[in-house]
């Protein structure tokens, strides 16, 4: 088991602030304290018709804690296309009123740091920052502009790149671990995500957090920095485990798995990791520091192909959801926790409502028939659990020679996608939707025809988002037994929590 994380106050957590009225900055400035922000960033080219000599000083006199000021020209990403000597101004006229932190272009830097330093007489730092408007290609490219911002004498530096691919953001971590001083640098966009909270991990001295209601691509809110990530408690050892999927904004692991690491005492942090390409990823992040991944849509059988070893269950149903790298060799060794997940979900529900309701017919799914919808990772973990309880299953898959595949791997069904509509199924059968079908945010949709609800017993919905999906929603009132996809997500999160603390905090439902 990893050693838990050393609390530290060297990582501050900041707050952009991108009001067009002075009056909601204040206001902004307050919330943003509130919801756990250290320092705020205020985005003066966003203010409207901004006057420097009367809004600065308001702005500087109600600040309820530190500040950046930032006036960003429109060549450098920003919204301030006015007289370039104004702007000037109006960055030596914040240090002069008191401001915390001033953030300067590096185009302009030179002859700003040596007249500060000339004057000498603020307490104020100076960020010089470079926002590249498209990706560099090469470390060396980035190193030598870290180099170039380096020696104007900055306090703090900033580089902030446009990730394409989250493999960029290696780029990024590999300047935090070497520069020689205080560095803030990530990549924006979805896919940049994870710089934003690795950075610590790597020598980032400052994360950016959205306060709620206003969020901003690319960054997390300063709750979740807060509550699920715990930024303060991520250090050099922390161990990085995360979610290898496209789309991923919809998962919940980290506000699963980021507590309970934090409650068993491992020293272990789940992030979301957008993923284009399997290969390129695994050969970028090999490191022991990234320990262990879960594996959603769509990679849960292509990802097999990278796995050094896979489990005997994995290897037969055909799909991976869990990665772990084995700490003795590096090698990545895949699992399946959906299976049974999946499976135990639907015969506990079988169960509670036998007892409960005096159900005439057994809890078990021994004969019955199995009506599955989607042969992809989970579908196939759905399909080979069933088999291994006795029922007997039927297959539909938009691609009918994937749906005849997994049948035949299960001994089971496989009928043309276009018939589900049309199917009229036995009496006590069961439905398993494992396609994304009604997942947000195209959530009215369901994949069976709804008239046939009442027939199925047990309608299962591997989307968990949302928790009650339309699906669920119309089985229920059709009279049936449903079972959300949050439980089978629940009880994979455990076999993979297990996985990844290797047993040390053993959880079981």
């Amino acid at each position: 088991m990893g050693s838990l994380g050393v609390l530290t106050t060297s990582v501050m957590v900041c707050t952009p602030l991108m009001s067009q009225s002075v009056e909601q900055m204040v206001n902004d400035m307050f919330k943003a304290k509130a919801q756990g922000a250290d320092v705020v960033e205020l985005r003066l080219d966003c203010i409207k018709n901004f006057r420097p000599q009367q809004e600065l000083q308001i702005l500087l006199k109600n600040k309820p804690l530190p500040v950046q000021i930032v006036y960003r020209p429109r060549w450098q990403g920003g919204h301030y296309e006015g007289d370039e000597r104004a702007r000037l101004e109006a960055l030596r006229l914040a240090i002069e009123m008191g401001a915390d932190y001033i953030d300067i272009e590096l185009k302009v830097a030179f002859d700003l740091m040596e007249e500060h330093r000339r004057t000498g007489s603020s307490s104020c730092k100076i960020i010089v920052s470079c926002c590249l408007d498209k990706n560099t290609s090469s470390e060396d490219d980035l190193s030598y502009l870290v180099a170039q911002m380096q020696s104007t004498g900055a306090d703090i530096i900033k580089l902030v790149a446009n990730a394409t691919d989250i493999t960029e953001t290696a780029r990024i971590f590999h300047l935090l671990s070497h520069c020689q001083v205080p560095l803030i640098a990530y990549s924006t966009g979805e896919r940049g995500l994870i710089s934003q909270l690795l950075g610590p991990k790597f020598g980032g001295v400052l994360v950016y957090g959205s306060i709620e209601g206003n969020s901003v691509p690319g960054l997390p809110t300063l709750n979740s920095l807060r509550q699920a990530y715990k930024v303060e408690y991520i250090d050099a050892q922390t161990k990085v485990y995360g979610l290898i999927s496209k789309p991923v904004s919809h998962s919940k692991g980290p506000i699963l798995h980021n507590p309970t690491f934090r409650y068993v005492g491992y020293n272990g942090i789940y992030i979301p990791m957008l993923v284009d390409d399997l290969k390129e990823f695994f050969s970028i992040y090999s490191s022991p520091d990234f320990a262990g991944f879960s594996v959603g849509i769509p990679y849960k059988e292509a990802v097999i192909e990278f796995c050094d070893e896979v489990h005997p269950l994995a290897q037969s149903i055909g799909a991976v959801n869990t990665i772990i790298r084995r700490p003795s060799d590096g090698k990545l060794v895949g699992y399946n926790t959906d299976c049974e997940a999946s499976i135990t979900a639907i015969e506990d529900a079988l169960k509670v409502c036998s007892f409960t309701n005096g159900r005439a017919s057994l809890p078990s799914l021994t004969g019955r028939l199995f009506v599955l919808v989607g042969a992809g990772g989970a579908g196939r973990a759905l399909a080979f659990g069933a088999k291994s309880r006795g029922a007997r299953v039927l297959v539909f898959d938009i691609n009918f020679d994937r749906a005849k595949s997994l049948a035949n791997a299960v001994l089971g069904e496989a009928r043309p996608f276009e018939n589900l509509v049309s199917l009229q199924p036995e009496r006590g059968s069961i439905l398993a939707n494992a396609t994304p079908i009604g997942m947000h945010p195209n959530t009215d949709r369901i994949p069976v025809a709804e008239a046939t609800l009442g027939e199925y017993e047990l309608v299962f919905d591997a989307v968990y988002t949302p928790r009650k999906t339309t699906l669920l929603k119309d089985a229920e009132a059709a009279g049936a037994i449903t079972v959300s996809g949050v439980e089978m997500f629940l009880r994979q999160a455990v076999g993979q929590f297990n996985l990844f603390t290797g047993g040390k905090g053993i959880f079981a439902f």
